[in-house]
């Protein structure tokens, strides 16, 4: 049974960081949560001052991040030591977990930057588990490309026999960045307990109702999404994960279960204890 869309969530601008302004479509607003997924960012502009304040020294706790780049580069540090940039095409996933302190800065290439942040949610038994980098250059992420035009950047999960390098994360997600030519169509299977949705970035898709599609559209129950480009053909994220089905607490960059497990976060932070460290 393929999945029906049951919302369609526009974006809403908000700043963040140290200023910086991006469109918003999870996380706040129409569409809180979609658990496991708390926020979806996309960010870009070609006037450096929408961002290049970036994102200084910060926080998290009980989640992981993952930053996927279209073009222009986010210069990033942490407190686990790892240092570099990534550029068009790179995928930083990071896995906060008990506590990690990190800093990103996106500066323009050839006048242009853009790219996206979602927030998937740790279960609690994960969420003070130790923190984990992991980045894939633009070249280890495999493309599919179907008979009919439709491109496929396989991040995470799996098309047509093609599994992506981002693996042996908790929520088991599907993340795809896909291409659909004007008039074609994208199905992919997606597992019942799982939750899904795509984010069209460009271009449109049909509505059940003969409408234009675009923005974030969250699908209901169902083995399968179906989506087919209208006229200027779509770029959309098709992304899918388990959901956790436990109680979150959120407070900025911290998402705990418990309000009293914020309240320490709170607490480590203002003490100085709060990075992750090995127990003795």
């Amino acid at each position: 049974m393929e999945r029906a869309i049951v919302d369609v969530v526009g974006t809403r601008w908000v700043l963040e960081g140290a200023g910086v302004r991006l469109r918003r479509s999870i996380g706040g607003g129409p569409l809180d949560y979609l658990d496991p997924f708390l926020l979806l960012d996309h960010f870009g502009s070609d006037d450096p001052e929408d961002y290049l304040s970036g994102f200084p020294m910060h926080p998290h706790r009980g989640i992981e991040t993952v930053t996927y780049m279209l073009a222009g580069e986010v210069d990033h540090r942490d407190t686990l030591g790892n240092t570099g940039t990534i550029g068009p095409g790179d995928v930083q996933w990071m896995t906060a977990g008990g506590g990690i302190m990190h800093e990103e800065m996106p500066r323009p290439r050839e006048g242009h930057m853009e790219g996206f942040q979602l927030w998937v949610n740790l279960p609690a038994a994960h969420k003070m588990t130790a923190p984990r980098y992991r980045e894939m250059k633009a070249e280890e992420i495999p493309s599919v490309e179907r008979p009919d035009g439709v491109v496929v950047r396989v991040v995470a999960g799996e098309v047509d026999g093609v599994v992506g390098p981002v693996r042996e994360i908790v929520a088991e997600p599907t993340y795809l960045d896909v291409t659909v030519p004007e008039g074609a169509e994208f199905r992919h299977p997606v597992p019942e307990q799982e939750n899904a949705f795509a984010y069209i970035f460009r271009g449109s898709v049909e509505l059940e109702d003969g409408g234009a599609g675009s923005g974030l559209l969250v699908f209901g129950p169902g083995e399968a999404v179906r989506l087919l480009a209208g006229d200027e053909g779509a770029r959309l994220l098709l992304v899918a994960g388990r959901p956790l089905g436990e109680p979150i607490a959120r407070y900025g960059p911290f998402v705990m279960t418990t309000q009293d497990e914020i309240e320490r976060a709170l607490r480590d932070l203002r003490d100085g204890t709060f990075v992750w460290r090995p127990a003795d």
